[in-house]
């Protein structure tokens, strides 16, 4: 039945790789419609179409070809043929069926037994023969290579050949697949179908033209390409910027759902009984039927769906919706096939002024730019731009998607007229605060650091320089107030004079905290705290009583480290005492210098043990000290 194709009469690109397309067009009665699309099209076209008539009757449904995987689809047939399969081995899959061998003006028919390849030998090549059951009953064998034709008589076996070829050439096939759609009715009346496809994003691209007047032309231009197949003839265009949600949804390819196998318990028969002897004895009762065994859990749909890009069209001419924001062309637009236009999209006066931005620490010369703000009241969409200054080019540059009233900069050139040099000091650091808690001595410490640019301007008329100056975490700036932040700089305004060399510094403070033990601090440590003007009276007497109490610990510390080397002395001045004894008390005549060793010894015992007395005087006087500031150093607190 004939039916008539619907004219492309209005077509929305989006920047995420989709496009709306809108069909229309008169139906005579009963007449149907018809949609062409490619193949790799349907699982969009079946995922987003939507249909709308005027007039008599209603829409009755859809009719389009099924895509059934190939390896299903030839799993059906009663053979199978592979890549490079020879004929004997088709054959041998259709044991029992008729055939007819031609050889020359001879017919050869009968039955399929079998078919080989029989192997190359001496002076005999590679052949293929077939054994055939004529219908005299005779087995045969037929040499295929011979054969000028093979013929299937079955005609229903001539068609399921046509058919597995034909399944194979569709598998290769890119051709368009064709909807129809039906619909009821006695009268003519207007049908509308509107549906996504994949398409290239549409592309933009900017001019910006100073010239005489205060505020700069903007130019955008649109890049669409068609390359769907069939020409655009005067229609409506739309172009969306944004991204949507998309994605593919396999509804093209039929799914099939492995079910379980589920079968009632077998009944067996009744086992015979076994008699013997005097006692009558019976073989054991049969084993019980096992239970069918549990189906196998049906196996998940394996996630197929890709992120892509999405579809929804807007009608309102440049106005925002939602997320998106929509440039309607305001004149039919031409397209043929496989090519492109670029259609312009915007032209008027936008606030810019120019400036110069400096933001390459490694740099010398900052760069031209210019700071928009869109005062379009429309979406601008991200895309390159091209400047040109009284006539002239002056640069390029990438601009982001901004919306209205927000504001841009974009750098298109180096200025060789301002040159900018970096000079970078840091201070000592500075006590700010300090905290004690149960020994605990928290200091928080402020750590100043100053990026001094100097910039001279070289040209004899007047700039505005915008410094963008790193905000580091952690930084804070001192005494300067941006002109903006990002999210990565600061950014100064600095007016500079012609000819003028200005300095500008930018001081920033890191303040960060730091704790230890005041048990592990020396007096002096200890004593330099107290003299910071942080403290207030009530913790420098803390803090000072602390010292002064260390202080006299370290001085029994001392003390009974002299003690200590002073009983060592006497030890290793008594062992040799004793081994000079001990060698004198065989000698008569030495007596009296062994008397004299003994009274030495005698006076060092008695030093000795009031050095001992000493010590353990002293490690007691220090133990109580220290256990004293420990007491104090749980008290500690301002």
């Amino acid at each position: 039945m004939y039916a008539a194709e619907l004219p492309v009469r209005h077509v929305i690109l989006y920047k995420h790789g989709i496009g709306y397309f809108e069909r229309s067009g008169r139906l005579a009665p009963g007449e149907s419609a018809r949609l062409d699309f490619k193949a790799s099209d349907m699982n969009d076209v079946l995922k987003s179409l939507t249909l709308t008539q005027k007039g008599d009757g209603a829409i009755t449904g859809l009719r389009y070809d099924a895509s059934e995987p190939l390896a299903r689809k030839l799993d059906e047939f009663p053979f199978h043929i592979g890549e490079r399969q020879p004929l004997s081995a088709v054959i041998d899959q259709l044991k029992g069926a008729r055939v007819e061998l031609r050889f020359g003006e001879e017919k050869v028919a009968g039955t399929i037994v079998g078919a080989r390849t029989v192997a190359a030998r001496e002076r005999e090549p590679e052949r293929e023969q077939v054994n055939l059951m004529l219908d005299t009953g005779e087995l045969r064998v037929f040499d295929l290579a011979t054969a000028s034709g093979v013929r299937f008589p079955d005609p229903g076996l001539r068609k399921q050949f046509q058919d597995y070829l034909q399944a194979l050439l569709s598998a290769r096939s890119k051709e368009k697949r064709s909807i129809y759609i039906d619909s009821s009715g006695t009268r003519a009346r207007d049908i509308t179908a509107g549906y996504m496809v994949p398409m290239p994003v549409w592309k933009s691209s900017y001019r910006l033209i100073f010239d005489a007047s205060s505020q700069p032309m903007i130019e955008g231009w649109a890049i669409v390409d068609n390359t769907t197949g069939e020409d655009w003839s005067n229609v409506r265009m739309s172009l969306v910027s944004g991204r949507p949600v998309s994605f593919v949804s396999r509804l093209y390819e039929p799914r099939y759902v492995v079910r379980p196998t589920a079968e009632l318990p077998e009944e067996r028969s009744q086992a015979p009984a076994i008699l013997g002897g005097a006692v009558r004895e019976y073989a054991p009762a049969a084993p019980a039927p096992r239970a069918a065994a549990k189906p196998a859990p049906v196996p998940r749909e394996p996630a197929r769906a890709r992120a892509e890009a999405s579809s929804i069209a807007t009608t309102a001419s440049a106005s925002e919706a939602g997320e998106l924001f929509e440039y309607r062309i305001s004149n039919a637009v031409t397209v043929r096939k496989s090519e492109s236009a670029m259609l312009p999209f915007i032209q008027q006066r936008i606030a810019a002024r120019k400036v110069l931005i400096y933001a390459d620490q490694r740099s010398a010369h900052p760069m031209n730019a210019a700071e928009l703000t869109n005062s379009t009241g429309k979406t601008l969409d991200g895309g390159p731009l091209t400047v040109y200054d009284g006539g002239v080019y002056g640069g390029e540059a990438l601009m982001e998607s901004f919306k209205a009233s927000d504001k841009r900069l974009i750098s298109y050139a180096v200025d060789l007229g301002t040159r900018i040099t970096t000079h970078f000091d840091s201070k000592g650091e500075t006590v700010r605060e300090l905290h004690a808690s149960r020994g605990l001595l928290t200091t928080r410490i402020a750590h100043q650091e100053t990026r001094n640019y100097t910039i001279g301007n070289l040209d004899q008329k007047a700039k505005v320089l915008i410094i963008e100056h790193p905000a580091r975490p952690g930084y804070t700036l001192m005494g300067r107030t941006p002109s903006e932040k990002t999210a990565t700089a600061y950014r100064f305004e600095v007016k500079l004079a012609a000819g003028a060399r200005e300095s500008f510094p930018v001081a920033e403070e890191r303040v960060y905290e730091t704790s230890t033990s005041v048990t592990n601090l020396t007096p002096d440590v200890i004593f330099t705290y107290v003299q910071n003007k942080a403290l207030s009276a009530a913790a420098r007497k803390q803090l000072e009583e602390v010292g002064r109490r260390k202080q006299h610990i370290a001085g029994l510390e001392t003390d009974i480290r002299d003690a200590d080397r002073q009983i060592k002395d006497i030890a290793t001045d008594q062992d040799r005492i004793r081994k000079n004894l001990s060698s004198l008390n065989r000698v008569s005549s030495q007596q009296e210098l062994v008397q004299k060793y003994a009274r030495q010894l005698a006076d060092q015992e008695i030093r000795l043990a009031g050095l001992n007395d000493r010590k353990a005087e002293l490690e007691r006087e220090r133990n109580a000290a220290q256990q004293a500031l420990n007491r104090l150093l749980e008290s500690l607190a301002f």
